[in-house]
């Protein structure tokens, strides 16, 4: 999968504020107010910014942390990490290995057969229901 590399003024055109505070500049969105933080719908997760595919619904689950969770990506070349330093604690912070957007944090607390949970906000990620065609789509402005 080729880089794809924009500025944040580019981005920023794209983006509506929200997405743009959360995937540009690493922000994050309140817990349990997500679109996707209690959806069950199969499909996959891709990236709100560039459409590339990161995690699948059967990889979700309920981890009572507010944000939606997954035991593992996709696959493991879908995903960078780096470390995050902010707010006085240390955390691995998770980035689309596409666009480096900002998608959440991965945690060594999550459920077999990883051990791993990665917290993702709602507004970094653009569901393709399973059976529809996975067309890339307009960037969704609405958030």
């Amino acid at each position: 999968m080729d880089k794809l590399e924009k500025s944040l003024d580019a981005w920023r055109e794209l983006l509506s504020e929200e997405r743009f505070r959360i995937c540009r500049l690493g922000g994050t969105e309140r817990a349990f107010s997500g679109k996707y933080y209690a959806t069950s719908v199969p499909g996959v997760y891709h990236c709100a910014c560039c459409e590339a595919p990161l995690f699948d619904s059967d990889a979700k689950y309920d981890a009572g942390c507010g944000w939606p969770s997954y035991f593992q990506p996709v696959a493991a070349s879908a995903l960078s990490n780096r470390d995050d330093y902010s707010h006085g604690m240390h955390r691995i912070e998770v980035l689309c290995a596409r666009c480096d957007a900002h998608l959440g944090h991965v945690f060594p607390d999550g459920p077999p057969p990883t051990g791993l949970r990665y917290c993702i906000n709602s507004a970094s990620l653009r569901l393709v229901p399973r059976g529809e065609v996975d067309e890339p789509a307009e960037v969704d402005q609405s958030w």
